[in-house]
């Protein structure tokens, strides 16, 4: 499967766009205290068929005429989505992760709606999308490949809608085996710490922002309430934001792309983010580890290079990498070099910790495989 995204002209049609999305928040919202009035009564879930059945006889209901707005399929999408949301949320509890319930959303705040393969029809050579019998021109930036399986379009903060085309496309390319294989350490200061001494730099965008941010949030709080310099400056606010986050996307893509080009075996550590956060907060989330990670996941199939997560609780900042000698002195995040009082080898603790992900990381494949 792969994914293409695309964004829209701006026009004033798109605001019957921005009312269809409206009308599927509304629906979902409805679906949502279905569930829970269900769930209330029976103390079990709600039948997602059956679900699908109460939403078609809504629709001959004038108070529930907004499920007219999208295709019927969006509307049955809406459900599913539902459905798999509470299937993760009880996955969830039987795992004893906390988490929360599908809950209410603001209907302004909702993004998207998802049709299949009714109510959309795409026309390449001039670049138009009609959508529940409107057109819409979207900008063109390369050839959409493979037979379309959904379409879902969606709006951001600040407005403006983008179409996602998933198609049965593979994404697949060939590259030369270099044989090269290596270890990384996440870290605050360094992004990726490298076993082959190739080391990344943490580039923390939202900190390059941060003195733009600030002065955006406090022109925003001067300004009164339901006016129109408010709603001003509040999408000057979220382009600001949506500036960082455009920024550290592009840099995780074009890190990972290069990083898969240039390795056949890349070993990394399976961090804990919920707790990072706990200790470092913010700039956790401006480093985005996870999105990094999955992004190299995605680009590593691509390419055929093989991404291995060694467990989190593998002491690789204590271990002396020459002698296999154990340093309890080292989880103390302030030691950044120690000696080992084996073997006399200096270390340093992120250099030490990759070679200890690697080393490990190829121990847990198998013996033909390494050979």
């Amino acid at each position: 499967m792969k994914t293409f995204c695309f964004k829209l002209y701006k026009s004033e049609r798109n605001i019957k766009l921005h009312k269809q999305i409206n009308a599927a928040g509304l629906i979902y919202n409805h679906c949502i205290a279905l569930h829970k009035r269900y769930y209330k009564i029976f103390h079990r879930s709600l039948n997602t068929n059956k679900l699908k059945v109460h939403l078609t006889k809504l629709k001959k209901i004038f108070k529930f005429r907004y499920l007219l707005e999208i295709g019927s399929q969006a509307v049955q999408d809406i459900a599913e989505r539902i459905d798999r949301a509470y299937q993760l949320f009880f996955r969830n509890l039987k795992r004893k992760i906390r988490c929360s319930p599908p809950s209410f959303k603001k209907v302004k705040k909702y993004k998207s709606f998802t049709l299949k393969q009714n109510g959309w029809k795409l026309d390449e050579s001039t670049y138009t999308l009609k959508i529940n019998g409107q057109n819409y021109r979207y900008f063109q930036s390369r050839r959409i490949i493979g037979k379309i399986k959904t379409i879902t379009i969606k709006r951001d903060n600040l407005g403006d809608i983008y179409v996602y085309i998933v198609t049965d496309a593979t994404d697949f390319e060939i590259r030369t085996r270099t044989g090269n294989i290596v270890g990384f350490d996440f870290g605050l200061k360094k992004f990726l710490t490298a076993s082959d001494g190739v080391d990344i730099e943490s580039p923390l965008f939202f900190a390059q922002n941060s003195k733009l941010i600030k002065q955006a949030c406090r022109k925003l709080s001067r300004k009164v309430k339901g006016s129109n310099n408010r709603r001003r400056s509040k999408l000057e606010l979220a382009r600001l934001y949506k500036k960082s986050a455009n920024q550290r996307h592009d840099f995780h893509f074009k890190l990972a792309h290069r990083l898969c080009l240039e390795y056949d075996v890349i070993c990394i550590e399976d961090l804990n983010i919920k707790a990072m956060q706990k200790l470092y907060g913010r700039k956790i989330g401006d480093l985005a580890f996870s999105d990094f990670v999955n992004i190299l996941k995605y680009e590593a199939l691509k390419f055929g290079v093989e991404v291995i997560e060694v467990d989190r609780y593998f002491a690789s900042s204590q271990i002396c990498h020459c002698c296999g000698y154990q340093n309890s002195e080292t989880k103390d995040l302030s030691v950044r070099e120690w000696k080992c009082p084996e073997c006399g080898a200096m270390h340093n603790r992120d250099r030490n910790a990759s070679i200890n992900i690697l080393n490990f990381g190829l121990g847990q494949r198998p013996l033909q495989e390494i050979q």
